[in-house]
């Protein structure tokens, strides 16, 4: 009987069951959907967390001396290659400007520095237009600084919630200790996180502007020691420059200051590494121009404004990918951020967003990229505008007229100061001065085959396409950006309409330098 009813045992018993187990199944169930729905909320919680955005820069160092951008120096930039292996790396990246102030203005403002009133030198109480402080924070972002502070806007002092240079015990730090770099920077990441903000930091690293490795104003030993030094007989002497055994000297020094460059970035990296912010952290790295050398700093040539842009944008650049089909420039960053992080443009921008390229996609119009240069720190009025396409460079230089010297920043070198004790015997020399001290009113450049700018093409016929293709388009350029140089430069032909233009701004900026001259205190009576 067992056994005959044994089936029929076994099916009751099954039957008893299935309300546990369905209740057991509807629990597994509700589970596995709670659990789905906690991973897309953390998910989302994640995608929606505000990126952190550090923006670094090096001062005064040219492109082609960090190792993936063809240094023919071994080892001058360890960490800087290996943020290129982690970035996007920008083949085509101009700044508008080989000199410092104008150019980080155009960098914060997305405004050509005709435009943002930072032509050169001097305080611009009301420039009329957001900073990317002022953006950002309005966007809910801490915002801090090291280093190059008075040159970060148009006047000081400026409303960032912090400069990182100082610190909390008030003293100033060394603007060559590589240390201290990472220091701010953690210490800026530790002041946002305090505050419930992501956090933005402009970190600004003042090598290799002078003084150079070991050169220490004041005298004495430098304590803050490069890595790596270089000497004088393995250092590559750029082309625009020349064979000399103290041209060699100074270049030592340069190269082992970029080293030293190298070793505050690295530590700037370590700090971000550390903080666990590394993966929610857009990274942008760029020189602000070229080396303080002759034909490099303070000037519009090839390897005065090529500069070393690496973008890391998590989520969406590509590690290692080198963008080589576009030109991009500094005047397009503050564009480019903004729609990175999520947050609003001005209306009013000169430069444009280039985050498709960061995507990995294609842009059009980015055949070519402008250059303004107006003065430097002496205040002594030299403008200049250029554009430059992968090909050619062609510049417009008013001020040029075989009489008026140009004031550039790098006159006290001893790269310098060789070429003009060179230049009394060497003919070929003295004409490299001559170009130096003078310039000519225009210059053209095959940069694709002459990236060193050492022959003058503007009066070749069969540069001519070229040139007014050129000509063309900076002068479109000038007139859809409001330049005042516009007509200046549309009678080029005519020497006595252009030094009249020029004398004009001469007046006015003696007249500025006046007004801004502080009164001396009067004397106190014995």
């Amino acid at each position: 009987i067992f056994k005959n009813s044994f089936p029929c045992f076994r099916f009751h018993t099954f039957i008893s069951f299935l309300p546990a187990m369905k209740l057991f199944c509807f629990s597994i169930r509700s589970l596995f959907c709670l659990s789905l729905l906690l991973i897309s909320i953390l998910f989302s919680n994640a995608k929606d967390k505000p990126l952190n955005l550090l923006l670094i820069t090096v001062d005064d160092m040219s492109c082609d001396s960090v190792g993936v951008y063809g240094c023919e120096l071994e080892g001058t930039t360890p960490t800087m290659d290996r943020l290129a292996s982690q970035s996007l790396r920008f083949e085509h990246a101009h700044v508008t400007v080989g000199n410092c102030n104008p150019c980080r203005n155009v960098m914060f403002s997305g405004l050509i520095s005709h435009n943002n009133k930072v032509e050169g030198f001097y305080k611009v109480t009301d420039p009329g237009w957001p900073h990317m402080v002022d953006l950002l924070q309005g966007a809910g972002y801490y915002a801090g600084i090291h280093g190059k502070v008075s040159h970060s806007s148009p006047y000081q002092p400026y409303a960032w919630d912090d400069d990182l240079t100082i610190s909390p015990s008030g003293k100033k730090a060394h603007i060559k200790d590589a240390k201290a770099y990472g220091e701010s920077t953690s210490r800026g990441i530790e002041n946002a996180g305090e505050a419930g903000k992501p956090f933005f930091l402009s970190i600004n690293i003042s090598d290799p502007h002078k003084p150079f490795w070991s050169e220490v104003r004041g005298g004495g030993e430098d304590p803050y020691v490069p890595s790596r030094i270089y000497n004088a007989e393995e250092v590559p002497v750029p082309g625009f420059l020349f064979e000399d055994p103290e041209v060699r000297e100074e270049l030592a020094l340069y190269y082992s200051s970029v080293r030293r460059a190298d070793d505050c970035l690295n530590e700037v990296l370590k700090a971000l590494r550390k903080s666990g912010q590394w993966e929610n952290t857009m990274i942008v790295f760029l020189s602000d121009h070229g080396m303080p050398l002759p034909f490099a700093k303070t000037q519009l040539y090839h390897h005065s404004t090529r500069t070393p842009l690496m973008v890391r944008l998590p989520g969406t650049t590509k590690a290692g990918k080198l963008e080589s089909r576009h030109m991009v420039s500094v005047l397009d960053l503050l564009p480019t951020v903004l729609d990175s992080l999520g947050v609003p443009k001005p209306k009013r921008l000169d430069g444009r967003s280039f985050l498709p390229l960061l995507r990995g996609e294609k842009q059009e119009n980015r055949d070519y990229v402008i250059k303004e240069y107006n003065e430097n720190a002496g205040r002594s009025r030299d403008p200049m505008r250029a554009i430059q396409s992968k090909t050619h460079l062609y510049l417009f230089n008013p001020w040029s007229n075989g009489e008026r010297i140009f004031a550039t920043a790098t006159n006290g070198t001893v790269t310098c100061k060789r070429m003009i004790k060179l230049s009394e015997e060497d003919e070929e020399m003295n004409k490299r001065l001559e170009l130096y001290r003078f310039r000519v009113p225009e210059e053209l450049y095959q940069v694709n085959r002459d990236p060193d700018c050492l022959e003058n093409l503007i009066d070749y016929a069969s540069q001519e396409k070229a040139k007014i293709k050129l000509q063309a388009s900076l002068e479109e350029w000038l007139e859809k950006t409001n330049d005042p140089i516009l007509e200046c430069f549309r009678k080029r032909d005519d020497p006595e309409f252009v030094e009249a233009y020029i004398q004009k701004l001469e007046e006015e900026a003696n007249a500025r330098r006046i007004k801004n001259k502080p009164s001396s205190k009067p004397k106190k009576e014995k």
